[in-house]
């Protein structure tokens, strides 16, 4: 008989493995129980809240197996807990995901829950909105959600990502609502959107060198952005007037980038939201404000001779 058998025991055996591996939490927990409980409850296909009534119950010797594999690649190679169980839960929602996009992390989730507030007018309802840069698609997916009444684009450069955007789109029931667009940045859609919400990458290069091993194997295009990590973003300030309503919204993270866009926009004065669950680096910029700036020559004009770049989930 296995000394480990039950579910309960599992958990317990795992967390104490990870806690003595020194693995690295960012990708949906922080502490060593929580990540054994992701990995074992997501393994078996159960679901995260399940009732302490079934931890007792004895697992078969194939569920223990794959277990213990997983386990031992979330330690040895540090292989995210999501890619091991292709599940996620991102903003109350379960997700899939795989190697081929990054894990949703994101804390615009919470923007999108509070419809913006205070940013954009409350009981106004937004007609088009474009996740760029999508991903695994999550955003969109979220603020479709949380604003039926719109029209909801997703555009990403990786047709590997939006593989995995149109796995989670059929999961909603979306995938013939909301548009897939393959496309270099903006020039992937076309018309005018009330929130352009994007995560691009913006980690500096030589930065991947130091990053712990668990980030390394999300996709490096979906991390990377130039030298300072700001190269996408640049060109996204420059062109999204011309893609923002009237009084359209600008919903950019740039993480730990933030004191690097501040140094190269030092006139622009960003507007970082504070957020109540945790997370930085996230600004909402106005139409009015981007124009206002690319006019007084905060940021680069229009025309201006500009490498292309690579959009990244």
């Amino acid at each position: 008989m296995h000394a480990l058998a039950t579910l309960l025991d599992w958990i317990r055996y795992s967390a104490s493995r990870l806690a003595a591996a020194d693995v690295y939490y960012g990708h949906g927990t922080d502490n060593a129980l929580d990540e054994a409980a992701a990995l074992v409850l997501g393994l078996l296909k159960l679901p995260y809240d399940l009732s302490p009534a079934y931890f007792s119950a004895r697992l078969t010797a194939d569920e223990i197996a794959a277990i213990r594999e997983a386990l031992e690649r979330r330690i040895t190679e540090r292989v995210p807990v999501p890619y091991l169980t292709r599940r996620t839960l991102y903003g109350g929602y379960e997700f899939y995901i795989d190697e081929r996009a990054l894990i949703p992390r994101s804390p615009i989730a919470e923007l999108l829950a509070r419809d913006l507030a205070p940013w954009w007018p409350q009981g106004e309802a937004p007609e088009r909105i474009l996740d760029l840069c999508c991903g695994s698609g999550c955003l969109g997916i979220l603020a479709q959600l949380q604003q039926p009444q719109a029209e909801v684009v997703l555009a990403d450069l990786d047709p590997d990502a939006l593989a995995v955007a149109r796995i989670n789109l059929a999961r909603f029931g979306m995938n013939e609502t909301v548009e897939l667009c393959h496309g270099d940045g903006l020039a992937a859609v076309s018309g005018q959107f009330d929130w352009i919400i994007c995560n691009p990458p913006y980690v500096e290069a030589a930065e991947m060198d130091d990053i712990a091993a668990e980030y390394r194997h999300e996709p490096r295009q979906a991390l990377v952005s130039g030298a300072d990590g700001l190269d996408f973003t640049r060109r996204l300030l420059r062109e999204a007037p011309d893609y923002l309503s009237e009084h359209g919204l600008l919903v950019l993270e740039v993480g730990m980038s933030w004191p690097q866009l501040e140094d190269a926009y030092p006139d622009a004065g960003f507007e970082w939201v504070e957020f109540e669950r945790g997370g930085e680096g996230v600004c909402i910029i106005s139409a009015d404000e981007l124009l206002a700036w690319r006019e007084a020559g905060v940021v680069w004009s229009r025309c201006a001779t500009m490498p292309t770049l690579s959009v990244a989930a």
